[in-house]
């Protein structure tokens, strides 16, 4: 039997394993840097099947898979934290913690990434290097359980010479898998402004200065930002997703508050835009009698995948779903920290799609309706397994 058989044999037979796997995760989520228990559920599926995981920065976790002796090491990245949503689904295995919720499919990620875990330990003497799998906390929250990992040292001892990261995809139909070569995801920063007046009686504005009144033309205002100072060829977004003002039909109050989000695709034009933006909402409210306070929670960076082992990655997929199942993806202004990688090792971010429009599987993430067909659990597993074996026979040869 061909090395791919194999793995497509062992991912084929643990699927009903990693659908439990998934399924008590997804039933007992936890939020971003709070994964004690998902992270020792974790270690103990990884010390069941012979490996040493060993905590790293605070809930995370990393494991060595060392096949035949060589000189090179792959990553393989899952994130466990879930999201503060309250899960609408009608499932055995809804969330049982309310308004927590595994909206974003990290409770697939996990248990994929342990399957992969389970191939490549029963295939150590078929295989040459080390496999690093990665368990890490906090994708979720700012400024990412990425940047801590590798604050931490994930990227030493061995150092792997490149990473591989797994994301569900609802708009991709399950048994297909998605690249994209080069800038994939943007920058995120938020962005929360305090605009302060001097609130009042509505019926007499001239003794108020109304934040109100300076919050809207802060935020009209810095639409200028993306309109007049972004390069129209650079992908470049600004919401404003919250405004809170504490007055009432006939009251003016003393504040407004305001929180948004900046994504970019530049790291230049991101600190550019930034220092706009901050600069604006001071003057505009400086000019109108108030006064703005500006905090700037910088995320993550831009996601670039890199080009030759995307390639490789790619032809790994193809030759174990079908080139016919594989498609292209379009970048997006999502953002994700795996971007944090990126920057220090040549990486790659793929699509598990995980799309059912027969079975009514098609919200999208951070939805209190998401889920996925679990059919993408067949796939996931072995697909990473065998993209870490041939990444590894790749480097070996260069």
């Amino acid at each position: 039997m061909h090395l791919i058989d194999k793995v497509k044999s062992l991912s084929e037979n643990i699927h009903p394993e990693v659908i439990q796997w998934r399924r008590h995760l997804h039933a007992n989520p936890e939020l971003s840097y709070e994964e004690f228990n998902t992270a020792a559920f974790v270690a103990a599926q990884l010390k069941s099947f012979g490996l040493a995981p060993t905590p790293m920065a605070g809930t995370g976790l990393i494991a060595l898979i060392e096949g035949k002796p060589g000189k090179k090491t792959v990553a393989l990245r899952a994130d466990m934290d879930a999201l503060p949503i309250e899960e609408k689904n009608n499932v055995p295995y809804k969330s049982t913690k309310p308004g927590i919720m595994h909206a974003c499919g990290h409770d697939v990620h996990t248990s994929s990434l342990l399957g992969t875990a389970k191939i490549l330990s029963q295939l150590r003497n078929e295989f040459e290097g080390t496999v690093k799998l990665i368990f890490q906390p906090g994708e979720e929250k700012n400024p990412g359980g990425a940047s801590y990992m590798i604050r931490d040292g994930v990227l030493e001892n061995p150092a792997p010479a490149s990473i591989i990261g797994q994301h569900v995809m609802p708009l991709v139909p399950v048994g297909k898998v998605g690249f994209r070569e080069g800038m994939y995801m943007a920058s995120s920063d938020e962005i929360y402004l305090k605009v302060i007046g001097k609130g009042g009686h509505g019926a007499a504005p001239e003794l108020t200065i109304d934040p109100v009144l300076i919050a809207s033309h802060i935020i009209i205002a810095l639409q200028q930002v993306i309109s007049r100072n972004a390069s129209p060829k650079q992908p470049t977004v600004l919401t404003f997703g919250r405004i809170m003002g504490e007055g009432a039909t006939n009251i003016i109050p003393n504040e407004v508050n305001i929180a948004g989000t900046f994504r970019a695709l530049n790291e230049p034009w991101r600190k550019e835009g930034l220092e706009k933006i901050e600069q604006m909402a001071k003057g505009i409210a400086t000019s109108m009698g108030g006064k703005c306070e500006v905090t700037i929670s910088h995320g993550y960076p831009y996601l670039e995948n890199n080009p030759a082992l995307t390639r490789r990655i790619r032809k790994a997929a193809e030759d174990y779903v079908g080139k016919e199942n594989v498609v292209d993806i379009d970048l997006t202004l999502g953002s994700e920290d795996f971007s944090y990688y990126s920057h220090v090792v040549p990486a790659s971010f793929y699509r598990l799609g995980t799309r059912n429009e027969a079975r009514g599987l098609t919200s999208y993430v951070h939805t209190p309706t998401f889920d996925i067909d679990e059919d993408a659990l067949k796939i996931g597993p072995g697909l990473m397994a065998w993209m870490a074996i041939t990444e590894l026979a790749e480097l070996s040869n260069c």
